[in-house]
């Protein structure tokens, strides 16, 4: 018997009735679960290849005909938010499906019907990184943002795929790309069309004062008043990479710095951060974004060390406005660990939390957290007292990875806002 025969499915069986029998009771068992219902858990493939769990977050049809017309906005469930993606149905494995039908809550506030579970996910945000919204503009909040509305941007020599949803002008939810000049931050829907303004456009740097040039990095201050337009678009921009941060819409109140590689073609905007003009809490940084193509470069760190560099000038303490992103959770550990340990290598004989603060312009709180959470400070005598072992400090030094780019004070010429003018 030939190998092609061997491997050929057995015929139909005849039944009683002498109708035909068909032996893949799984072709039936993927229709009865088709089209996918919101919610459904299944595995899918993804870009590496292999199949991970994934939740059914949305689905659009995409032709009145059949099942299989349908695509699917799925979640992860092993990975950040960022990833969720629109798959076709022959990424999704049918017989992985699980449907679990939630019992539903009304929820009192709106009326809305909705399952424990999302009820559960809409709380923990709520604690995580909302609270300026009450439960209902949450809900609202969480509904609207849940499927990501541009797919991809197009920025200098970069496309770039977005990770969350950014609520661009409503004219522009049905452009899957974004084409964005890297200059004035003008995003339009079609190529011809940015190409036609690129010929007007006669920036070639962000529109602010130029603060800080070393090599070929440089930084410029945009004040959100003065430049309401640009501020606007970096803010609708910054949001499709950032998750946990509320859309500026009042650029007044804000500065934004824009680091930036030149060339013989201009400055090209690698990342920024912004700051409250004014903050009664000691923000020195709002927002930070060092976006996709830039990063693993130290850039992240380098703005961090920026921000802390005015606080420093302005002789203030300053920390990031909460929540961080996970991301900013991250560089802000690394970035304060390392400062605060290179000091404790070199100093000799004790130091106080206050005089650490004083030298780093970290505020006291941050630099406790950051000791106590490597073990590093012990409660003596009414006081906090700093145990810094050489050996010790060497290895939290070593887990906290490299330290990257290094801001060169001597280059930054700056005049704090309360001052200018």
């Amino acid at each position: 018997m030939s190998s092609a025969t061997a491997s050929m499915p057995p015929p139909p069986m005849k039944q009683s009735n002498g109708t035909m029998a068909e032996p893949d009771v799984s072709i039936k068992r993927k229709a009865s679960v088709l089209p996918l219902e919101v919610g459904t858990r299944v595995m899918c493939r993804w870009r590496d290849g292999k199949y991970h769990p994934v939740k059914v977050i949305e689905r659009r049809k995409l032709s009145p005909s059949a099942f299989s017309d349908y695509e699917y906005y799925v979640h992860y469930t092993e990975f950040n938010r960022r990833l969720d993606e629109w798959v076709k149905l022959e990424q999704l494995e049918l017989d992985s499906v699980e449907t679990v039908v939630d019992e539903k809550v009304e929820d009192k506030v709106t009326g809305l019907k909705m399952t424990r579970h999302q009820k559960r996910k809409i709380d923990e945000t709520h604690v995580e990184g909302h609270e300026e919204l009450d439960a209902a503009s949450l809900r609202e909040h969480e509904e609207f943002t849940k499927v990501k509305n541009i797919a991809t941007i197009e920025l200098g020599r970069y496309e770039i795929e977005t990770w969350y949803f950014s609520p661009f002008p409503p004219e522009y939810n049905d452009c899957p790309k974004l084409y964005f000049c890297e200059f004035c931050l003008n995003f339009m829907k079609r190529k011809e069309q940015l190409q036609r303004h690129m010929k007007k456009c006669d920036l070639k740097h962000p529109p602010g004062d130029e603060i800080y040039r070393c090599g070929t990095l440089s930084m410029f201050e945009v004040d959100g008043k003065k430049n309401k337009v640009y501020g606007q678009n970096l803010c609708y921009l910054a949001k499709l990479f950032l998750d946990h941060k509320t859309l500026y819409y009042d650029v007044d109140l804000f500065l934004f710095y824009i680091l930036c590689e030149c060339d013989d073609r201009g400055c090209h905007m690698v990342g920024y951060f912004s700051k409250e003009k004014h903050s009664e809490e000691s923000y020195n940084l709002a927002c930070i974004l060092t976006l996709p193509p830039y990063q693993r470069k130290g850039y992240g760190k380098f703005l961090i060390a920026f921000s802390y560099e005015l606080s420093k000038k302005e002789g203030k303490v300053g920390t990031p406005e909460r929540p961080l992103s996970d991301l900013g959770q991250l560089s802000y550990r690394g970035y304060w660990i390392r400062v605060l340990l290179d000091i404790l290598k070199k100093h000799k004989g004790n130091i106080s939390i206050k005089e650490l603060s004083d030298m780093t312009a970290i505020k006291a709180e941050d630099i406790l957290g950051t000791l106590q959470g490597l073990d590093l400070i012990q409660y003596r005598k009414g006081q906090h007292v700093i145990c810094a072992d050489p050996k010790v400090l060497d290895r939290h030094l070593k887990a906290a990875g490299p330290g990257g780019l290094d801001v060169d004070a001597s280059k930054l010429i700056w005049t704090p806002y309360r001052e200018q003018g």
